[in-house]
């Protein structure tokens, strides 16, 4: 069994009975169920629960309404912004759209089939079942397969609704996974999440390339930083990182996978804050990054209340980005799990934002590709820019 990185006592789930029961699990769990919505349910602060009919929370008599008359009709205001049409010429960086990205595993992750709206996959040494709305077709693996995952999560269907695990059987609460130089920690957490978005990998080495490109040192920002592997990737590569997320036990999580990775020694700041207020002080400091990493949620809670929406806060946020640009940045990327919006929305607003930069926006989707099979499971959105390959200081 695996060992808790804290205590160093060995931590292990319970097995399901056959009759959906289970036994109590006495080992401690990491409470950790506010990151991301569409990713960890961040937006479950809302209250759904709100009755709006009445204090005694009784259900109005269908009947008794239908003799009612209509209310009367209420003037509503309309939102009302300051028009600032924009400066905005298109004419560079180039546009490259629409671009399929394809991440296809590595030896502690694989999707291994899909269907029905769940998904199979595989995390190091354990085999799991998660919903998921993208897999609208039918399975390719027999039944067997399916029905000899180690864990499922259940409950409400939709990507931030509540629900639990089930295990088949006796699991470890932590165990460890690597990728590349870095060692992290998995987890069954509530809104069916384990610790990584495997799909990222693609973008990890996406960066990794844009620094080796850069040829020197580069300065990173880490936005919305999750559990660190988006920092301590680079960090092994020269990078100076600094890695922002609002959750506390994030960042802990963070720098324990950065601990078990023997990075101790490299260059990362780690900033327990709201990435929105974060950026505007750096922009009013003055301080500038060569890179930086973006991977926003839908909805979502800053430390002190502070409230995230995508579709309301990206604009400022990338506004706010593109002044914090070097003069000779490398590489600026997005990622969107806020599926209602698309690739051309954020690839438009980012030809805004950084309109006049040479390099090249890069726009599309980010999928999974199938273990053995030819079926890709789409992910997230995401736009990406990087400058042009003779962007390097002088004298570097």
């Amino acid at each position: 069994m695996s060992k808790s990185p804290r205590s160093g006592a060995p931590k292990a789930r319970n097995a399901q009975s056959r009759k959906g029961g289970s036994r109590k699990d006495s080992s401690p769990k990491r409470n950790f169920s506010a990151k991301r919505d569409g990713r960890d349910g961040r937006d479950h602060y809302e209250n759904r629960g709100n009755r709006k009919d009445g204090a005694s929370g009784v259900r109005p008599n269908r009947r008794d309404q239908s003799t009612r008359s209509a209310p009367a009709p209420v003037a509503v205001e309309p939102i009302v912004r300051e028009h600032k049409p924009t400066s905005a010429t298109f004419t560079s960086p180039v546009s490259v759209l629409p671009v399929m990205v394809e991440m296809n595993g590595w030896d502690d992750y694989a999707l291994l089939d899909m269907g029905h709206g769940q998904k199979l996959e595989r995390y190091g040494k354990y085999t799991v079942i998660r919903p998921e709305a993208q897999a609208m077709g039918a399975p390719r693996l027999p039944e067997s397969e399916w029905k000899s995952a180690d864990a499922i999560f259940t409950g409400d269907i939709e990507e931030e609704g509540p629900g639990r695990w089930k295990f088949a059987t006796q699991v470890d609460e932590i165990w460890q996974m690597k990728y590349g130089p870095a060692t992290f920690n998995g987890q069954f957490m509530s809104f069916r999440h384990v610790g990584v978005f495997p799909e990222q990998a693609a973008h990890w080495d996406w960066v990794g390339q844009q620094i080796k490109k850069a040829d020197r040192p580069l300065k990173i920002l880490n936005l919305f930083g999750y559990t660190g592997l988006a920092s301590l990737l680079p960090a092994a590569l020269g990078a100076h990182v600094t890695h922002v997320d609002a959750s506390k036990k994030a960042i802990g999580w963070a720098r324990e996978n950065q601990e078990l990775s023997g990075l101790e020694d490299k260059p990362i700041r780690w900033i327990c804050d709201d990435a929105m207020k974060f950026v505007e002080r750096e922009v009013r400091r003055g301080n500038t990054y060569d890179g930086i990493i973006l991977d926003p949620p839908k909805y979502g809670r800053g430390p002190n209340g502070e409230v995230w929406d995508f579709f309301e806060s990206v604009p400022h946020m990338l506004a706010c980005v593109r002044k914090l640009l070097s003069p000779n940045a490398q590489f600026l990327l997005m990622s969107s799990y806020a599926i209602r919006a698309s690739f051309l929305s954020s690839h438009e607003l980012m030809r805004e934002c950084l309109d006049g930069l040479p390099g090249t926006i890069e726009s599309g989707e980010l999928a999974i590709r199938e273990l053995n099979g030819p079926r890709l499971l789409s992910t997230s959105l995401f736009s990406r820019w990087s400058a042009p390959d003779n962007n390097k200081t002088e004298g570097a």
